[in-house]
């Protein structure tokens, strides 16, 4: 049986996105296939990959993807889901290429303000929002 894939999209593919696809296949990877992309691919944030850490999942190997490239390879996903926040939800992109589109709204660390400290707490609380929509969105299927 093929593997039910997930394309998870926000801005720059830096946190958000990055996450989601690491606990899909870190946790699910027997039945399910994430990656994830952006529109303007950045830079990986490195509170990210500090938190990711924190959970047992290492992602500074991880490079930012162009999701114009996927749509260009012919890419097709069973689910395409943006996890842009409220605020940048007009310009996250859509992906043609889905069986199925959802949103999912979630902070942006890139525009968290604070000491260093202050944003990992943050980035803390968002990571555990997405790994608990990931596991309760991956169980009704």
């Amino acid at each position: 049986m093929d593997k039910i894939k997930i394309l998870f999209v926000c801005i720059h593919n830096s946190a958000r996105s990055q996450m989601a696809e690491a606990f899909v296949n870190k946790y699910y990877g027997d039945k399910f296939m994430a990656e994830s992309a952006g529109l303007e691919p950045g830079i990986l944030n490195p509170l990210v990959v500090r938190s990711m850490s924190e959970t047992g999942i290492d992602i500074s190997k991880n490079e930012t993807k162009d999701v114009f490239t996927f749509l260009k390879e012919g890419r097709k996903y069973d689910y395409v889901i943006t996890v842009c926040d409220e605020a940048s939800g007009q310009r996250c992109p859509v992906f043609p290429g889905a069986g199925r589109k959802i949103n999912w709204s979630f902070e942006d660390p890139s525009d968290l303000t604070g000491t260093e400290e202050e944003k990992l707490k943050r980035i803390a609380s968002i990571r555990d929002n997405i790994k608990a929509r990931v596991n309760e969105f991956l169980q009704t299927l």
